[in-house]
């Protein structure tokens, strides 16, 4: 159950910074997109470039 809240917040997360369609992002990558936005890539090619 604690997984599905993690994922649940990772995505909330996502859609918050500006991560459009994130629902069949795996963790991995919406942890990766975060990071990358983060850091000040645009939140649509950071998305692209952690699904690679």
């Amino acid at each position: 159950m604690a997984e599905r809240e993690n994922l649940h917040d990772l995505r909330k997360r996502a859609h918050d910074a500006g991560i459009e369609g994130n629902s069949k992002m795996s963790e991995p990558q919406l942890r990766d997109a975060l990071k990358r936005v983060g850091r000040g890539t645009d939140p649509m090619m950071a998305k692209q470039a952690a699904k690679k």
